[in-house]
């Protein structure tokens, strides 16, 4: 695999890809995680997807492992653990090359009659989790402050969905810590959502993709 894309990128932006066997050894120094379907990760200068796509590939394998005798739970959290990975990209062609990396490793895992409408849904959930902007500011390209969407599987084929500014979920250990103004304060006093969406279906995460894409 080739390290990096060109000498300028180095230059501007310190571009280097890490490869495959160090991805593998620093997800083992936290393996119960990465083996945990429903844990999150984030990470915030994401590239083109080496960690995620490791990332998701532990995660498949560990509902293969629950979950291979139901195609129907197994279609739903391979879909819940590509939920709980996120990235954050400076550079518009890594977010892409990320998104469909994902994707790509994804539909190779559910395979199947239902694959198109379970990668449409997939498609929108990394629109939302793969966002071109910069970590360090916790802003998108266009300025927006980031939010993230916190996904959850309710059963029965139905989903949840809560957005979340970034900046203020980075708080979180500034208001829990001992001694702090906030320390007594539970974080449902302190974490609101920005925005919280009725129970979907993969149908119906399909269908936002679709609206997405005739807006563009």
């Amino acid at each position: 695999m080739n390290l990096t894309k060109s000498k300028q990128r180095i230059a501007d932006h310190g571009e280097v890809f890490t490869p495959s066997w160090m991805v593998e050894a620093m997800l083992d120094l936290v393996k119960h995680e990465t083996e945990r379907i429903d844990s999150r990760f984030l990470e915030p200068a994401c590239g083109s997807g080496n960690f995620i796509v490791a990332i998701l590939r532990r995660k498949f394998a560990a509902v293969e492992l629950k979950y291979a005798s139901s195609d129907f739970e197994r279609r739903h959290y391979a879909l819940l653990g590509l939920m709980c990975v996120y990235g954050v990209e400076l550079l518009p062609d890594n977010v892409h090359e990320c998104r469909a990396n994902a994707l790509d490793v994804f539909a190779e895992y559910v395979g199947g009659d239902e694959t198109e409408i379970l990668c449409r849904a997939a498609s929108y959930v990394l629109s939302q989790n793969i966002v071109h902007g910069d970590a360090l500011t916790m802003r998108t390209l266009p300025g927006q402050p980031i939010t993230f969407a916190e996904w959850g599987y309710l059963g029965k084929g139905k989903f949840m969905r809560r957005d979340f500014r970034f900046d203020v979920l980075t708080g979180s250990s500034a208001f829990s810590a001992e001694g702090s103004l906030f320390a007594h304060l539970g974080k449902h006093e302190i974490f609101t959502p920005t925005r919280t969406y009725a129970p979907m279906t993969i149908v119906e995460l399909a269908a936002q993709a679709a609206a997405a894409e005739v807006t563009l």
